[in-house]
């Protein structure tokens, strides 16, 4: 992706220097595989925590540090992504919606931090927060999808930026109520099928803010983005856990929907076009 000398948002908070010091390690299963279940718990909604506790207990430790030229350089990378954003949303929302967009806020932390929606750790993985109207990530993600969970390449880290931005658009359309209202008189099976409907809405949004940035494309983003939204599907997460596919709870969609909604949504680069909800097929 060709960041190079493009703005950085200011909508950026970044508390990583204040976040917790100790990584969240369970007993004999080490830091890489701590990793991929946690990868694993987030994108699955699978409670990994007896997982983890069946060593040991995970523990954090309250610190105030430097980052490290790696997290430094993180830090620009989603500020210039979420620039992008907003550069794109702020467009296509006025000219597809009649409507101004608000762009969110984002919070980059390290390991925990707090939001209105709860307590975030490095297990819940990037997520938004709409009563604050935030998104929340913690930078070492980044190296999560890409070693352990084989999602490579810049723009897959753009992806889930744009994933997360992509729920706050949802947020202003009205959308995560709905679907919230809903839930709430639902049963379990119910509420996860609305849930993959939302995210794979998300996915879609997140190929239309793609197909609005063509300048900043290098050979190959595409692919990567495609090939992160395979990465974190449903089915393939259950199954790197060891389990039989469950469609029943799924929350986010299986790798072919995803992938498939988000090249949706590149290929129109129209909202229209990510109506997940009255979808007969997804």
């Amino acid at each position: 992706m060709r960041l190079r000398g493009t703005r950085t948002s200011s909508n950026i908070e970044d508390r990583r220097r204040s976040g917790g010091g100790g990584r969240m390690i369970g007993g004999g299963l080490g830091l890489g595989g701590v990793l991929v279940v946690l990868a694993i718990g987030w994108f699955t909604g699978i409670d990994v925590t007896p997982i983890l506790n069946g060593a040991a207990a995970p523990q954090t430790q309250q610190t105030t540090r430097e980052l490290s030229a790696e997290e430094e350089q993180a830090g620009v990378f989603v500020s210039q992504v979420l620039a992008s954003t907003e550069d794109v949303w702020g467009e296509v929302f006025p000219q597809q919606v009649g409507e101004a967009y608000q762009p969110p806020r984002l919070v980059m932390f390290s390991q925990v931090t707090s939001s209105p929606c709860g307590g975030a750790s490095g297990a819940t993985g990037p997520f938004y927060c709409p009563l604050d109207q935030k998104a929340y990530l913690d930078t070492d993600f980044f190296n999560t999808l890409s070693r352990q969970l084989g999602a490579e390449g810049d723009f897959a880290a753009a992806y889930v930026i744009a994933h997360e931005v992509a729920h706050h658009v949802q947020n202003q359309l009205g959308i995560l109520d709905q679907v919230d209202s809903y839930r709430r008189g639902a049963t379990e099976a119910q509420g996860n099928a609305a849930t993959v409907r939302l995210e794979l809405q998300a996915d879609c949004l997140s190929g239309v803010w793609a197909a609005h940035v063509d300048a900043l494309l290098e050979p190959g983003d595409i692919d990567e983005a495609v090939n992160a939204a395979r990465m974190i599907g449903d089915d393939r997460l259950q199954r790197r856990a060891g389990r039989v596919p469950q469609p029943h709870t799924f929350t986010h969609g299986t790798s072919e929907q995803r992938s498939r909604w988000f090249t949706t949504g590149y290929t129109s680069g129209e909202i229209t076009s990510c109506d997940t909800f009255n979808a007969r097929e997804l």
